[in-house]
């Protein structure tokens, strides 16, 4: 009995992954599904907060040994695509030395993506510049 009520869950499930994977990449939705590095680092060595154009905000923390990012995470109430682009700007940072780091553009994101639609270019800009943000924030306290 229990099946009747899976198989419609299931269908529309399906349909609504056929719809995403016309307008977004595969890495862009599986980022946005399991995103990497959520949450927020207790005591982290750079941390930045920046609320984007569109009223959503992120934040990137980090820990950093010998000059190199050993830990990165994010966390943003934007929509998925801002969860993709956090989730992929902390994967790209890790284990790159800070100054590696910072030459993270909105390009090498949207690259890693494998691009997203116009309308969710800014958040690939609002997670550089948040990573900026907190590497700024580290090399002002050492």
């Amino acid at each position: 009995m229990a099946e009747k009520f899976d198989d419609p869950f299931k269908e529309l499930e399906q349909s609504i992954m056929e719809d995403m994977k016309m307008v977004y990449s595969e890495k862009t939705i599986d980022h946005f599904l399991n995103p990497r590095n959520l949450g927020r680092i207790t005591t982290p060595d750079g941390f930045g907060r920046i609320i984007g154009p569109h009223g959503n905000t992120m934040e990137i923390y980090l820990k950093v040994r010998d000059g190199r990012v050993m830990n990165a995470s994010f966390w943003t109430d934007g929509c998925g695509t801002a969860i993709a682009s956090g989730s992929i700007v902390t994967e790209l940072a890790k284990g790159k030395s800070v100054l590696e780091a910072q030459k993270i553009t909105q390009q090498d994101i949207l690259d890693a993506l494998r691009g997203l639609p116009e309308d969710s270019l800014h958040n690939a800009l609002l997670a550089a510049n948040t990573l900026k943000e907190a590497i700024k924030d580290y090399l002002a306290s050492k």
